[in-house]
């Protein structure tokens, strides 16, 4: 007969641990509040200050790892208040922007919330079966990886509806690819050691296009209702398959959040429009953690830059806890998004546009110099011409993912 099974409250230790994830949110909010911060660059932030903070390692690494969800809630809110994305929002910053200049950033910003929390909530119950069959069909997918990444590409391309927009695309993903084979391994000196080249990357890809064309533009419409227009079938869906999607990423060397919703944008199904991405890649950021929590428990390898910093600290993996901080955290971050988000929106509408695009401009600049050096400002002002292109040519910005995918797909 199996022994019963005791369990043991302590509130002095429970109330301390969730006092860490709190504290962990809020940092999670700031950062996630800052237009063109990069996860990565929050995560070597906090793996440089986390030593020096007084605490047991464990609820140390359960504010960090909190931090790094509540950031991706938070970080859906510049990419659609202000067309700035980190990396892994970059494929939702059009569609969540397209919404907020129709009026309809309060439903953009409950759909991104949505994805998000949804992504949490189905990854728990998956993450043990997911983890097994990933492990089972590792090598094959490693062995094919080229082909499905190009396969994805021809798909993107094929999807623009003229010829002039395809040869744009291809043009866009080119020359993205050129820019990511020439700096992603570069390692520059900079002020900061929190550096990577992938913040001024973005933040000129995907950033700059959008302030640029915002300077002459008549700034931000009033903000309607915040219903939800999309099914709950289909909200159910999108939402599945971001988490499916995240699950790749936590466990593929080399697949980011990134190029996981750029996938998700080929299977998605049909009718989701903006709407249906905004809530799939926002699924696939937040699922990400939770799968790469598993990994590195599973298999020992941290595959995001926040569980890079959770085991450079020598965290304890006890994964019912950190599991526990993931999801009280994921759930700080809903209702945070939704009170944070809305009042952003506000702020920036009330603001005069033109002026706003510049400071932002000048602060994507100064992040570029921080993190980057002097090496960071040409790679921002170059990945910025780049961004033009397709904007210029008609085609979607999507194809700048080649930035990353170009260089995995070549085997650079």
């Amino acid at each position: 007969m199996a022994a019963p099974v005791e369990v043991v409250a302590e509130p002095a230790l429970t109330l301390q641990l969730l006092a860490w994830i709190l504290a962990g949110s809020l940092c999670g909010t700031c950062s996630g509040l800052v237009p063109g911060l990069h996860a990565n660059n929050f995560a070597l932030l906090l793996a440089g200050i986390a030593p020096s903070v007084p605490g047991p390692p464990l609820f140390i690494g359960c504010a960090m790892l909190a931090a790094g969800v509540v950031h991706t809630f938070l970080n859906a809110v510049p990419a659609m208040a202000l067309g700035v994305p980190d990396a892994e929002m970059a494929v939702t910053a059009l569609p969540g922007h397209r919404l907020v200049l129709e009026g309809r950033g309060y439903e953009a910003i409950r759909l991104s919330a949505l994805g998000s929390l949804l992504a949490v909530l189905a990854a728990v119950p998956l993450a043990v079966p997911v983890t097994r069959v990933i492990t089972a069909v590792y090598p094959t997918i490693q062995a094919q990886l080229s082909l499905v990444l190009a396969m994805i590409v021809t798909a993107l391309v094929a999807s623009e509806p003229t010829w002039r927009r395809r040869l744009g695309g291809l043009l866009s993903f080119g020359l993205a690819t050129g820019l990511g084979a020439l700096t992603l391994d570069l390692s520059p000196a900079a002020p900061l050691e929190a550096g990577g080249t992938l913040a001024p990357l973005f933040a000129g890809l995907f950033g700059a296009p959008v302030l640029i064309d915002a300077v002459r533009g008549s700034g931000l419409p009033s903000q309607d209702g915040s219903g939800i227009t999309m099914s709950r079938r289909l909200v159910g869906l999108t939402a599945l398959a971001g988490t499916l999607a995240g699950a790749a990423v936590g466990y593929l060397p080399g697949i980011t959040a990134a190029i996981a919703a750029v996938a998700v944008l080929v299977v998605v199904p049909d009718g989701a429009t903006d709407r249906g991405y905004i809530v799939a890649t926002s699924g696939v950021d937040t699922a990400n953690t939770i799968f790469a929590l598993f990994a590195l428990v599973a298999i020992g390898q941290p595959r995001t830059g926040v569980l890079v910093a959770v085991d450079s600290l020598g965290v304890p993996l006890e994964l019912p806890i950190l599991l526990a901080a993931v999801v009280l955290a994921g759930l700080a971050g809903f209702a945070l998004v939704l009170v944070v988000g809305d009042a952003y929106l506000e702020f920036v509408g009330r603001l005069p546009y033109w002026q706003l695009s510049v400071a932002v401009l000048a602060l994507l600049l100064v992040l570029s110099y921080l993190f980057t050096g002097v090496v960071g400002i040409a790679i921002f002002l170059a990945a910025a011409t780049v961004g033009m292109v397709p904007v210029r040519l008609g085609a979607r910005r999507v194809h700048l993912m080649g930035v990353l995918i170009g260089p995995l797909l070549l085997g650079l």
